[in-house]
């Protein structure tokens, strides 16, 4: 049988692939000659703190990321775990928020929570749990406190912050009243007796860290292989995602943009890319808003408010539903949350673009779609149709039951109901005349 010959094309791909095999050999070969097997690799970790980053609200993802890593750290031997914190409240349910907590307060090693930098924040639920860490430093600018209703049960963890517990309920201490309270850690009073030297202390990273016990820095020693190692560590890629997804900014925004984005499909026919970005969209602000607090009945009216927008959009002209679209969607905004602050500019952004998108640029887009001259629209020269509201010298007509803006034709009045036939276009306004009766130009006239 006589063999078939390869086109030019196959043949040069497939020696390409073989030479990008080759290389990838030779690379792979080359990487394990100058790199240290992990077996034989000698990997200290009882001189070694874990930095893990603490952003944004305490969600799910969170917490399996702290424990995740806290579990690792513990079998590692490390010599402490450090939570680096800027985290405004809490999320999490009651049972996952005691493990976390009892997690922190038993875990055999060293564990320190640190409010920084400057401008950090513990609240909430976050602010509670500073009570079960063997370290907690607040740098300079940050804040703790407004920690609300209490969630650990007091028979099980007592008194977080001794006699500062009641007053951290309801308001929120700077870093100096934080070390006056007793709450942040500072180094012994022999070596720094003043606020002020405490404060630098506990500010900066790199001096808070030497408050664990058996830290080695190089004033401590000279040998460099003792010298205790902080490691960084942070959320993977899919967790940051879905972490930035749960913030109540973004959720919302990706949830009532998804709604608009698929009934801005619906309604100009396009080739889907509106559609699947829409989808896309909807299904992760669902995501985040089944973490956060989100009350039904107002994600209820956010969708209501999308129906009722619909409706007008249909006809081309923004009325009554549009205004009762409006309204859902404003009560729905600011009834979203329950416990969790939407900020004043998302919500603002929110509203001001429902409003431009169902009185401008939905009706604007939707007859710019239909109304294409690439569809064609000479064939409504002559048609007849019926005005929708009185035409004098603007209203709305109907022709071939899609409704269109319309001026009448040398300013012959329409009422409402009568027959209309269209003499004109210009863009998307149709200029129309009554059936009979029309005002004649001076010019056609015998």
């Amino acid at each position: 049988m006589k063999r078939r010959s390869q086109p030019p094309a196959f043949s040069v791909a497939r020696r390409f692939g073989a030479v990008a095999l080759v290389l990838g050999g030779l690379l792979a070969t080359l990487a394990s000659w100058f790199a240290t097997p992990v077996a034989a690799q000698e990997i200290v970790t009882d001189n070694q703190v874990r930095i893990i980053e603490v952003s944004g609200l305490l969600d799910p993802v969170l917490h399996d990321f702290i424990l995740r890593e806290l579990t690792s750290a513990e079998e590692d031997g490390v010599l402490g775990v450090l939570l680096q914190y800027d985290s405004r409240g809490s999320v999490l349910s009651q049972p996952d928020f005691v493990e976390l907590a009892t997690r922190l307060r038993d875990s055999p090693v060293q564990v320190a929570i640190w409010v920084g930098p400057s401008g950090s924040a513990a609240l909430g639920g976050s602010a509670e749990l500073l009570g079960t860490a063997d370290l907690v430093g607040v740098a300079v600018g940050s804040r703790i406190g407004d920690m609300g209703e209490r969630r650990l049960p007091e028979s099980t963890f007592g008194n977080p912050f001794g006699s500062a517990t009641e007053r951290l309920e309801t308001v929120s201490i700077s870093a100096p009243e934080a070390i006056e309270l007793g709450i942040s850690s500072v180094p012994p009073a022999r070596a720094c007796e003043t606020i002020e030297c405490q404060l630098e202390e506990v500010s900066v990273l790199r001096q808070f860290l030497t408050l664990f016990d058996g830290y080695q820095s190089p004033a401590d020693t000279s040998d460099t292989a003792a010298l205790t190692q902080p490691r960084f560590v942070q959320l993977p890629i899919t967790g940051q995602l879905f972490h930035t997804v749960a913030s109540p900014e973004v959720a919302y925004l990706m949830f009532v943009g998804g709604l608009a984005l698929l009934v801005f499909e619906l309604f100009t026919a396009g080739v889907g890319v509106a559609g699947s970005i829409g989808a896309f969209m909807t299904v992760f602000g669902s995501y985040g808003l089944s973490v956060l607090p989100a009350r039904p009945i107002a994600i209820a009216l956010l969708l209501l408010s999308m129906v009722a927008f619909a409706v007008d959009i249909q006809t081309n002209v923004p009325r009554l539903y549009s205004a009762v679209g409006m309204l859902l969607f404003v009560a729905g905004t600011f009834f979203l949350y329950d416990g969790v602050g939407l900020s004043w500019l998302t919500a603002g952004v929110g509203i001001v673009g429902a409003g431009l998108y169902a009185y401008t640029g939905m009706p604007s887009m939707v007859r710019t779609r239909f109304s294409s001259p690439t569809i064609g629209r000479s064939w409504m020269i002559g048609e007849l149709g019926e005005a929708i509201t009185d035409v004098s010298p603007e209203g709305t007509v109907t022709i071939r039951d899609a409704p269109w803006r319309a001026l009448t034709n040398r300013a012959t009045p329409v009422k409402a109901g009568d027959q209309v036939r269209v003499t004109g276009i210009n863009r998307m306004i149709l200029e129309v005349e009554p059936e009979e009766g029309g005002a004649r130009d001076y010019r056609e006239r015998g």
